[in-house]
C-alpha cells in the first residue's frame, strides 16, 4: 500500500511535514506561510531545561504548535496519539495507512539510519510523514531529504520510541477534516497577531525579546561564573542552537521575512514589505553574531570578541526585533 502522496524538501521539518500534509488535501501553502500562520516565530533561554547538561536556546516554538495552530486557524480536523508501547503505535499506523491516510509524527534523530552520521544527535522533536508500507518497508517523507526514503518496522519503531529529552512516545497526527472553502486572511492576521503577543508580552524574562536580553545578561556573567572552559561550551550551545538545529535562528527569521512579503500580496497591505526587509536584516544581524561567537568560541580573533561584545550584540538584537513585533502587533483586517 502506497498513498500518492508528493513529498517536497523543507528548510525545517514540522514546517515541510504541514505543507506536504495540506498540499495533499489540496491546500497549496508555501513553508514561510505554514510558518507564519502557525506563529512559529520565537525566542526562549531555559536554564532550567537541559540538553547535554547546558540551558536550552530555542528560537522557534515547542514542537508540535505549528501543525496543531495552522490546522485549528484554517479550520481542519485533527486527530493527534501517543502511546506507550511500540506494537500499538505501529499497528494504529498501519490501519491509517491501510485507509489511505498520510500519517504525520514525531521521531528522535539520533537513530535515523538515512541521516549522515554527522548530523545525527539525540533530538526527539523531528517531523516525518509515513504515507506507506510495502515489503516490509514503511515509505517516508522527511522533509529536510531531497529524496523518499525507506524504514524497516524495527527502525521505525526504534525512533518513534527514542529515549531522552522529550521522548517521541510514539507521537502520530493526521487531517481528518477539510473545509469546503479557507480563508488565509483571517488565519494570517490571527497567526501574526500571536506572534506578536508572544515576543513582546510574556511577563516570564526568559521568552521573547526579554528572553534575548536574558541570555546576554546571563553571557556576560558566564567567564566569571562558570571559568573559561564552562563558559566556551555554554557559547557553543547557543551557536549550535542557532546555527545547526532545526533551521538555526537566522534561517527562521527568514522564513518570517518570506511569510511577511506573501501576506502584503494577499492582505493587500503594503507596508508589510517595509518589515519583511526589517526582519531580513535581523536575520542578517544573528548571522553575524554567529560568525562572531564562533571566532570566540575558537580563539581565532585573539581576544577581540569577548562575551561582553556578543551581549552588546545580543541587545542590539532586541531592539530591533522589539521594533518591529509592536509595529507587527497593530495589524487588522481593516
Amino acid at each position: 500500500m502506497k498513498i500518492d502522496f508528493q513529498h517536497k524538501q523543507a528548510a525545517h521539518c514540522e514546517n515541510g511535514v504541514t505543507s506536504n500534509l495540506l498540499r495533499y488535501y489540496g491546500i497549496e501553502l508555501s513553508e514561510p506561510m505554514v510558518f507564519g500562520i502557525g506563529s512559529g516565530f520565537f525566542f526562549s533561554h531555559m536554564p532550567f531545561i537541559k540538553l547535554n547538561g547546558m540551558a536550552v536556546t530555542s528560537f522557534r516554538v515547542w514542537p508540535g504548535v505549528i501543525f496543531k495552530r495552522v490546522t485549528h486557524r484554517l479550520g481542519l480536523e485533527v486527530k493527534r496519539y501517543k502511546f506507550r508501547k511500540p506494537e500499538p503505535a505501529m499497528r494504529e499506523l498501519d490501519r491509517m495507512l491501510e485507509r489511505g491516510v498520510p500519517v504525520g509524527m514525531l521521531v528522535g534523530v539520533y537513530q535515523l539510519p538515512y541521516f549522515p552520521k554527522e548530523y545525527r544527535f539525540h533530538f526527539n522533536a523531528h517531523n516525518i510523514t509515513v504515507f506507506g508500507k510495502d515489503e516490509g518497508q514503511y515509505f517516508v517523507s522527511d522533509p529536510v531529504m531531497e529524496h523518499v526514503e525507506v524504514l524497516t518496522p524495527d527502525e521505525l519503531a526504534k525512533v518513534r520510541f527514542a529515549m531522552g529529552t522529550y521522548p517521541p512516545s510514539g507521537r502520530m497526527y493526521y487531517i481528518t477534516r477539510v473545509p469546503e472553502k479557507i480563508d488565509l486572511k483571517p488565519a494570517i492576521i490571527q497567526g501574526i497577531q500571536k506572534t506578536a503577543k508572544d515576543m513582546l508580552t510574556i511577563p516570564i524574562p526568559m521568552f521573547g525579546v526579554d528572553g534575548i536580553r536574558f541570555l546576554a545578561k546571563r553571557m556576560r556573567k558566564w567567564p566569571a561564573k562558570f571559568g573559561d572552559k564552562k563558559a566556551v561550551l555554554n557559547l557553543g550551545q547557543v551557536i549550535r542552537m542557532l546555527e545547526e538545529i532545526g533551521t538555526g535562528g537566522a534561517g527562521f527569521r527568514f522564513i518570517y521575512a518570506a511569510f511577511l512579503q506573501e501576506s502584503a500580496e494577499i492582505l493587500q497591505q503594503p507596508w508589510l514589505n517595509e518589515v519583511s526587509r526589517d526582519m531580513t536584516a535581523v536575520g542578517d544581524l544573528w548571522r553575524e553574531f554567529a560568525v562572531m561567537a564562533a571566532r570566540c568560541f575558537k580563539s581565532r580573533d585573539k581576544g577581540q570578541t569577548s562575551y561582553d561584545t556578543l551581549a552588546d550584540r545580543l541587545m542590539i538584537i532586541a531592539d530591533r526585533e522589539e521594533k518591529i513585533f509592536q509595529r507587527l502587533r497593530k495589524i487588522s483586517l481593516s
